[in-house]
């Protein structure tokens, strides 16, 4: 069935040959074809849920179980679902108004179809690899394109696992994974897909789009940055400190739309930390060997996420371990990483400069939210943005005074998983946007197709050799303002 070894470029740009050449013969695929995709990816998720969850476990060293399947298998299932009860519909041609609209009196028709684009090329990443992979390609399927997979080297067991389950339910004319480490992935993302999505790191995103340069392959970016979230004088600081702490421990923290950092009143820091304290004993009252609890994924990021504690500790931060007392996380099978605030941070800490992409939470106070807003608009435009508050006026100050990929408002992450809104970054976080219909569209040529009326009438004929009175007429109206 599907393709599943290690390629080098050579056969990988055989394999995409074979997809492009199957995408002209079989021409474009029926809703019928699309929806049957769309359910073998579904059944894959159901039938392979437990192995998705070892295979996971595996790779992180400690993931938990509930954790994937809500967030890999159940928050895959819900976005294959919707696109596929939506398509046909999707699908359908788009009439639009003649310009001028006196000529569609006269039978003229201007109109969008939605073509598949062909073959589009996924570059899944490691912190969620089953979910952004089969996340994208509802709207890949739905909107009828053949695709290759390249999944991220750090989870080689569930690359190895996405690629048995990929080949034993389409054939390498569908659908192909291509595993291997960054040398494979270079030649991926310099192959001439029609299109192609890569969900990452800022910095590799870059190397990304000069491999797609040659070919002038169109792409999405989901990439991820500092996405702060404010705090506003009139939120419920118990369910704001709940809800970011959840947020900020799903998966340790491994979530490109993970609250980075956190801006409250200064007369609210210490209430803050009291809920979110609170908040975490709940939630995980051991963490060492708590199955709920989730490690980091290498040791390069373990080493990576400590040297920011150690940093911002050096440079005269407050840090609070929120761990149970009595465990000692130096001495453990894996590398698991306590909950950790950082109270007052200052820009010259490394904590304050990169994205973290680990448990570890900032926490400044702000003066007046136009400073909380400034400060923000000072840095890079984040993925996602968060406010905390029942203030209306302010809410607007916020979400208006700001440029995000997307906002939640009253809590954290929660944008995301709206299949009824585009989700996608801005600038240094990204560009293009998927799911639902945003999806559909994201993956789709959308083609302009006008048809002349039959006969030459006065207006059609004005505009041709030789001028004369008629054109001159309708040069002096288009000249008014």
């Amino acid at each position: 069935m599907g393709a599943t070894m290690t390629h080098d470029f050579k056969s990988m740009t055989t394999l995409l040959a074979k997809q492009k050449a199957a995408h002209l013969r079989d021409g474009e695929a029926s809703a019928e074809t699309r929806v049957g995709r769309i359910d073998r990816c579904i059944g894959l998720l159901i039938d392979n849920r437990s192995a998705i969850e070892e295979a996971l476990n595996n790779d992180f060293g400690s993931r938990s179980r509930e954790a994937t399947a809500f967030t890999d298998v159940a928050g895959s299932i819900g976005p294959l679902k919707f696109a596929r009860d939506h398509l046909r519909k999707w699908m359908k041609t788009e009439r639009r108004g003649t310009t001028p609209a006196i000529l569609g009196l006269f039978g003229a028709k201007a109109e969008v179809r939605y073509q598949p684009k062909g073959v589009v090329g996924v570059i899944s990443p490691w912190n969620f690899p089953i979910n952004l992979t089969f996340t994208p390609l509802a709207g890949i399927l739905a909107a009828g394109n053949r695709t290759m997979i390249k999944p991220s080297e750090f989870t080689p067991a569930t690359s190895a696992l996405m690629a048995t389950m990929f080949g034993g339910a389409f054939s390498d004319e569908e659908i192909a994974v291509v595993t291997g480490g960054p040398d494979v992935g270079q030649a991926f993302a310099g192959l001439a897909f029609d299109h192609m999505i890569f969900t990452g790191a800022t910095g590799v995103a870059r190397h990304v789009m000069r491999a797609a340069a040659e070919n002038l392959t169109p792409l999405t970016l989901e990439l991820g940055g500092k996405s702060p979230v404010i705090i506003g004088r009139s939120a419920d600081m118990a369910t704001a400190a709940a809800r970011i702490m959840n947020g900020k421990t799903l998966n340790a923290g491994q979530i490109c739309l993970a609250p980075d950092y956190v801006l409250t009143p200064a007369d609210t820091l210490e209430g803050f930390v009291d809920h979110a304290q609170a908040s975490v004993r709940k939630m995980f009252p051991t963490i060492k060997d708590n199955p709920d609890y989730t490690s980091i994924v290498a040791q390069r990021h373990y080493d990576r996420l400590t040297g920011y504690v150690d940093d911002a500790r050096a440079k005269g931060a407050r840090v609070i371990e929120m761990k149970p007392e009595g465990e000692d996380l130096a001495q453990q099978e894996h590398r698991k990483i306590a909950p950790t605030l950082i109270l007052d941070p200052t820009d010259d800490m490394k904590v304050m400069q990169e994205e973290i992409f680990g448990p570890i939470l900032p926490v400044m106070t702000y003066r007046s939210i136009t400073d909380a807003v400034s400060y923000i608009n000072q840095h890079d435009r984040p993925l996602g943005l968060y406010y905390f508050g029942d203030d209306a006026a302010e809410r607007e100050t916020v979400v208006n005074g700001t440029t995000s990929g997307g906002v939640t408002v009253n809590d954290v992450i929660f944008h995301v998983v709206q299949e009824n809104l585009p989700f996608g970054g801005v600038g240094p976080s990204g560009m293009g946007s998927y799911h639902g219909h945003d999806g559909f569209k994201e993956f789709s040529h959308r083609k302009a197709v006008f048809t002349q009326m039959k006969k030459d009438i006065g207006p059609l004929l004005q505009i041709r050799p030789p001028y004369g009175a008629g054109i001159r007429k309708y040069l002096d109206g288009e000249m008014k303002r």
